[in-house]
């Protein structure tokens, strides 16, 4: 192993204790580790026992100047807390304005609406798009769909930065043309956009398909990629290193996955008050392979065409773990599973009753599961969360890797 990766494994040992003894546990002489691949990956489990606890996962003293982030619930039910120290935050802003800076160069654009729901993405962007020069206004996530059209139609940004779920809404709630608010670029972040809805999105908003860009992140991670239109492909952002693994390798009794597609593993150079050492996304990708780039050879990926692991986005990450306590607190037996197509997501629940007031019941309970998640369905920025008697009996076991199914329509 290089001097590089060696002071990145050295830190992770320095901040969390803990890793240390995954090691220990994983290779039998640690002093022969050579390469990232020795490493054990760390997996949702090995997360859930070490870094999402009640009390943060490293040593106090660090504790100091940190920001912390809540996302989705774990198999116990607590929300995860991921944190970010200082240096974290600045090295998030500055990669991602970076990246923000080459997807607009040239464009001409000055002023950025960012209309993001919560979390790191919403509570950052109006400091990366004034740190590349441009004017930017945000809208609470709190606030109906009418307002946010309301604010499009005033502001007429050059730019929205946005998330699929919340463009469809604009879109489809939108009494007048979409494209008489001035948008000349959208910056995508958040659930999977097809090309398929890509080229629609463009054809409502009048604009070419390369002026709109997805972005991929995570808020363990941060920012992890985004498409290049140049190439066809995304590209990682600055401090990753990416590989891929096959589904078998995290759950063995799963079928493989198809030719040319992966579980991504992400390592982080730029991340501290994270283990970011072969950490499992659980998102599915196409053909993760190296180009040239500028004379560089560069990690890329053709697409994302699924997910295997236990959450899952819906404006904000919901977790098949929120999703069934919800369930089995109105059903002593039923078996859970959900299917997710465009931006829209159903809950299929197989069980001998099948009440209508049950089923109507889950689905308002799952509204405050996630607050933010129901204080966006009701104000029309997302699709309300379904709940519908399966049709199918599902045989055996329902597996933690396969309770989420995605409809690849459309790639």
């Amino acid at each position: 192993m290089d001097d590089f990766r060696l002071r990145k494994v050295s830190r992770v040992l320095d901040i969390f204790p803990w890793y240390g003894q995954l090691i220990a546990d994983y290779v039998s002489d640690s002093t022969e580790i050579r390469s990232f691949s020795q490493l054990p990956l760390l997996t949702s489990e090995l997360l859930e026992q070490h870094y999402y606890q009640p009390d943060p996962p490293f040593e106090p003293q660090l504790q100091l100047n940190t920001t912390f982030y809540r996302t989705s619930g774990t198999s116990s039910l607590r929300r995860k807390t991921i944190y970010y120290s200082e240096e974290d935050e600045l090295n998030y802003i500055r990669i991602k304005s970076d990246i923000f800076r080459r997807i607009l160069l040239n464009s001409g654009v000055v002023t950025a609406l960012s209309d993001m729901g919560t979390g790191h993405a919403a509570s950052t962007a109006p400091e990366i798009f004034t740190s590349i020069g441009m004017s930017v206004e945000s809208i609470d996530f709190r606030q109906p769909i009418g307002l946010h059209i309301d604010k499009l139609r005033e502001f007429r940004p050059h730019v929205l930065y946005t998330m699929p779920s919340i463009l469809d809404h604009i879109l489809s709630s939108s009494a007048e043309d979409p494209a008489s608010y001035g948008i000349r670029q959208v910056i995508l972040v958040g659930e999977s956009a097809s090309p398929a809805w890509l080229r629609s999105v463009s054809e409502r908003l009048r604009l070419a398909e390369t002026d709109i860009t997805d972005t991929y992140g995570s808020i363990e991670i941060g920012t992890i990629a985004y498409y290049s239109h140049d190439h066809g492909r995304y590209l990682f952002a600055e401090g990753i290193e990416a590989e891929g693994v096959s589904a078998e390798t995290l759950f063995p009794d799963m079928d493989p996955l198809s030719d040319g597609e992966s579980v991504l593993v992400l390592s982080s150079y730029v991340r501290d008050l994270f283990p970011a050492l072969r950490y499992v996304t659980y998102d599915i990708v196409r053909d993760l392979r190296p180009i040239l780039v500028d004379g560089q050879w560069t990690q890329s990926f053709q697409a994302i065409v699924g997910r295997i692991g236990p959450d899952l986005k819906h404006g904000e990450k919901i977790s098949v773990y929120d999703i069934e306590d919800v369930v089995y607190r109105h059903l002593r037996e039923a078996k859970v599973r959900i299917r997710v197509s465009g931006n829209k997501l159903t809950v299929l629940i197989d069980s001998e009753n099948k009440s209508p007031e049950i089923y109507s019941g889950i689905e308002r309970d799952l509204l405050e599961r996630i607050p933010e998640i129901g204080i966006m369905i009701r104000g029309g920025m997302l699709d309300a969360l379904r709940v519908i008697p399966s049709e199918v009996i599902f045989e055996g076991s329902v597996l933690k890797h396969k309770r989420i199914f995605y409809d690849r329509e459309g790639e």
